[in-house]
């Protein structure tokens, strides 16, 4: 199990991802538009290094949902290749079976 304050922190990340996001790609779409002058690209560019680090997306950590642990994440199931593994041997994954041969 991970760290509590690490999933909160990641969280947060999501949380604030999400709100900023209009933002942003309005700031980015302003920032990559060859026809303004280059002032007003410039102070896009500038509010866009003020808004907060974690509202990027860029920063969020994938998670396993049931663990929380960041790695060997399966992003189909949102959940690490321990937890799978775990579920599936209780028959809780409906539909996966052990493999042998």
């Amino acid at each position: 199990m991970a760290k509590t304050s690490s999933v909160e922190k990641n969280n947060r990340r999501r949380k604030m991802a999400k709100q900023y996001a209009g933002k942003r790609a309005k700031l980015k779409a302003t920032i990559q538009n060859k026809t303004l002058p280059i002032e007003e690209r410039f102070a896009a560019q500038l509010k866009l290094a003020e808004l907060p680090r974690n509202s990027s997306k860029t920063r969020i950590r994938n998670r396993c949902e049931v663990t929380g642990r960041p790695r060997a994440f399966y992003r189909k199931l949102k959940m690490s290749r321990l937890a799978l593994r775990e579920m599936a041997n209780l028959g809780l994954i409906p539909g996966m079976v052990k493999s042998s041969w």
